[in-house]
């Protein structure tokens, strides 16, 4: 067994990524699996399919490493290795480190994916010289990871930093499927922009866009393409979308007194949408954040990658 790798597991809504990853950050092999909406059961059963699956067809670079992160979508016990739940309607609370400890014989860690990838930003991006910090992603849903003093913000269930349900817009009429009305998720993901394009898109009937209406998604650059182009409807979500984004980052400033945010996530790393965040973020309340806002300088291919390595690095 080796030590200087880790067997990096990171599991998203759509796909699992499994990868060897060295403790400088450098990814050795790697292998992309289709999973889909599942429980959570057929969710550990898939994981464990595409682990057996990678270790006969892809191997080790070396010797078989001595440990192994996940990075998993939904509320995790971090403590105890236990996934809690993919999200309220998927619940079923499973020990997860100890499953794959016993049958693959590596020491497991698990940990939230947007937690992951904040420690990720911390061990090999742009945070490794900061120790207060705010990762945020905005890309298909919106999910935050604070760091304070160098150390990551948990909370008592380790389920800090769910900031997708902050209200952006009282009087908005888009409503979120937690029940409330103006959460940033439901206005500035990638989720959201689409839930919001096919409200609406029957008030736009001359949109450029209207052909997506037969489908079910539409995806953000789409829009904010659109929206160069002066499209009404593709205007009017963009804006709105960075009004959200560039309140919610003004609130998270106040609260935690970051020296810097770290924006990550396939909506946010759009170069346009980028600078019309950017551009609606308050000096005076900025001024305090003396390290910036910028981009994550990690590959968004292999963040969530990276994030599970570092979970399996911890100590």
């Amino acid at each position: 067994m080796s030590s200087n790798t880790c067997l990096a597991l990171d599991l998203g809504g759509t796909k699992l990524l499994i990868g060897e990853v060295e403790e400088s950050g450098r990814i050795l092999k790697q292998k992309r699996y289709d999973t889909g909406y599942l429980t959570q059961a057929e969710e550990i059963e898939r994981i464990q399919e595409c682990l057996d699956d990678y270790i006969r067809t892809v191997g080790f670079a070396g010797e078989r490493p001595d440990r192994m992160g996940m990075g998993l979508i939904g509320q995790i016990d971090h403590s105890r290795g236990i996934w809690v739940m993919i999200d309220d309607r998927r619940r079923a609370p499973t020990p997860v480190t100890g499953l794959f400890q016993e049958k693959y014989g590596m020491r497991c860690q698990i940990d939230n994916d947007v937690k992951s990838a904040a420690l990720a930003q911390k061990r090999f991006g742009g945070a490794k010289d900061t120790d207060h910090f705010i990762y945020l992603n905005i890309g298909t849903g919106i999910g935050a990871g604070f760091f304070e003093n160098g150390r990551l913000i948990r909370g008592w269930q380790n389920d800090s930093g769910e900031i997708g349900h902050l209200t952006v817009d009282f009087h908005s009429d888009t409503v979120c499927f937690c029940g409330r009305r103006g959460c940033v998720e439901a206005i500035s993901s990638g989720s959201g922009i689409s839930s919001r394009f096919f409200a609406k898109i029957g008030e736009y009937p001359e949109s450029a866009l209207r052909s997506y209406a037969e489908g079910k998604t539409i995806p953000a650059h789409a829009v904010f393409e659109a929206a160069k182009q002066g499209d009404p409807l593709a205007g009017l979500l963009t804006q709105d979308a960075a009004d959200g984004a560039a309140a919610l980052i003004l609130d998270l400033v106040r609260v935690s007194n970051p020296e810097k945010i770290i924006l990550g996530g396939g909506v946010i790393s759009n170069p346009d949408f980028y600078r019309m965040v950017c551009d609606r973020l308050d000096f005076f309340c900025m001024k305090s954040v003396t390290k910036g806002v910028e981009l994550s300088q990690l590959d968004p291919q292999y963040t969530g990658l990276l994030g599970a390595a570092a979970v399996g690095f911890e100590d």
